[in-house]
């Protein structure tokens, strides 16, 4: 069964040695630890979708700095759903995430770059293994 092809952009925001992940609920890959991100809407700029997802999901307190392209990745995980994933990178300048969708996340931590959760969502491991080693494309 064809479904299309849906495009979502994520956002790793570093502070220091660690990076923000919240348990997922709610939808596809429930239970597993993702970014702040979601799907692309027409007409957006990819930093325009992922600021208005980090709102969104970890309210207006939360401030970031250098937004930049990280990774691009054809994910297959969940076929029949297929995405392009478009991973954004940023550091983070001051405030702390809340959790403005409980309905779709248990809550925000800050996860050791050396020790991430064991079910970091698909798209996440390419995108930290990314961060870590430099690689910009992941095919399926």
């Amino acid at each position: 069964m064809e479904s299309g092809v849906e495009v979502g952009v994520c956002l790793l925001i570093v502070k220091g040695d660690r990076f923000l992940v919240g348990r997922r609920k709610g939808r596809h890959g429930a239970g597993q630890w993702g970014f702040p991100g979601g799907h692309f809407e027409y007409g957006e700029s990819f930093e325009g979708c992922v600021l208005r997802e980090m709102r969104e999901e970890c309210g207006d307190s939360l401030k970031i700095k250098n937004i930049r392209f990280q990774v691009l990745y054809n994910e297959k995980d969940y076929m029949p759903k297929h995405s392009i994933h478009i991973g954004l990178v940023a550091e983070w300048a001051e405030g702390e995430p809340l959790n403005a969708e409980p309905d779709l996340c248990e809550g925000w931590e800050w996860s050791p770059l050396n020790n991430p959760p064991e079910l970091l969502f698909p798209a996440g491991k390419i995108q930290l293994e990314a961060y870590k080693n430099g690689v910009i494309y992941k095919d399926a």
